[in-house]
């Protein structure tokens, strides 16, 4: 296909309940929306680094700058007849996966629309459906995760992944596995520790958690493979992958046994799918992780969970889990088996009233600029 026009939105996105990790808070989700057109066919991406580079060293503001102004420029108005084709042409920036995420995710809600063929086939995957899973990030009190726990328990979800940080960690962690002595958990660091945090680690393992994710610095394959010898709870590594090179190498030291792929955090669908098969090929099991997206992004996570290796349940979630109103229609909905079914038709495409409410700033790069 030949990209004839670009067009990037930055958004922020209302949530119900301000999301706490060991790095802050949002209230609102920045993110990059994303619409490709070849002639007459166009299609919707999404990528959300974040209002600031919290979660990692890229930002909305910041990807929408390299976009617009550099690589959308870069990328118009020449042909890709595959993704890697695009992304060999992205290669030359260095680094900011979700910048690049953005525009490559495009490239296959395109494809799958110009083929008449679901995007979770063009990756490889099945017509199945995805397992998704509780999350709960830093709450107001003990009570209130509690009773958020106890809902979640109480629909069937089948494991609750747990926000943690340095004064909400173990004290925490020991009031709620007393409370659910035999609920599947896990809790997501976000790299808030390090290993002078080993007596912490240790009385982590006691547990029973079902893994650790994210526990040390996002950079530092290392000091992952040293906690992974020294406690007996799993290691999943999430911002620490951010390229199948990452992936490759975590895996050869030993720094995990467990991987989150973000597509966004990637750089886009097929390192996703590379990471997945490499992970499957060593035998490492994935799970798939989302940043509160709109039904966008959340679509393309659906429909690359239903990949074979994808087996933990995932990080997805209903439209109104997070929004009063979803940015993107139609709105992301759980089966009563608590699963999401993939897109055998159209992907969800932002709704235009809301996305003009929701823009902060937006740009169209034009071949014919």
């Amino acid at each position: 296909m030949r990209i004839d026009s670009l067009e990037v939105h930055h958004v922020s996105m209302p949530l119900k309940y301000p999301w706490r990790t060991s790095y802050g808070e949002d209230k609102n989700i920045h993110s990059l929306l994303v619409r490709v057109t070849s002639e007459a066919v166009s299609a919707w991406s999404e990528s959300a680094p974040l209002f600031a580079p919290t979660y990692l060293t890229e930002s909305a503001g910041g990807a929408f700058y390299n976009i617009s102004e550099i690589m959308a420029p870069h990328i118009v108005g020449h042909e890709y007849e595959t993704a890697d084709e695009l992304n060999r042409r992205l290669e030359i920036f260095k680094g900011n996966s979700f910048a690049k995420a953005a525009i490559e995710i495009a490239w296959w809600t395109l494809q799958s629309k110009l083929t008449s063929t679901p995007l979770h086939k063009l990756l490889g995957g099945h017509s199945r459906e995805v397992h998704a899973g509780a999350d709960f990030g830093i709450q107001d009190s003990f009570d209130m995760l509690i009773e958020n726990i106890n809902n979640a328990v109480e629909a069937g979800f089948p494991r609750i992944k747990l926000k943690v940080a340095r004064g909400w960690d173990l004290d925490m962690l020991k009031v709620v596995r007393s409370a659910f002595p035999n609920t599947t958990f896990h809790i997501d660091c976000n790299g808030g520790y390090s290993l002078d945090d080993m007596q912490l680690f240790e009385a982590i393992d006691r547990l029973d958690l079902a893994f650790i994710e994210q526990p040390l610095h996002y950079a530092d394959l290392l000091d992952h493979a040293e906690l992974a010898k020294r406690i007996e709870t799993p290691v999943c590594l999430d911002e620490s992958i951010t390229s199948v090179r990452s992936a490759r190498q975590a895996l050869d030291v030993g720094a995990c046994t467990i991987v989150n792929i973000k597509p966004a955090r990637v750089g886009g669908l097929a390192n996703a799918v590379a990471i997945h098969d490499l992970c499957r090929d060593n035998g490492v099991p994935v799970w798939v992780g989302g940043m509160l997206e709109s039904a966008v992004g959340a679509a393309v996570c659906i429909e690359l969970a239903t990949l074979e290796n994808f087996s933990y349940p995932g990080d997805l979630f209903p439209s109104d889990r997070f929004y009063e109103n979803d940015l993107s229609s139609p709105p992301i909905a759980l089966t009563n088996r608590l699963t999401f079914e993939p897109f055998t038709d159209k992907l969800p495409e932002p709704d235009p009233v809301r996305l003009k409410q929701c823009t902060v700033q937006t740009r169209t790069i034009s071949s014919r600029n």
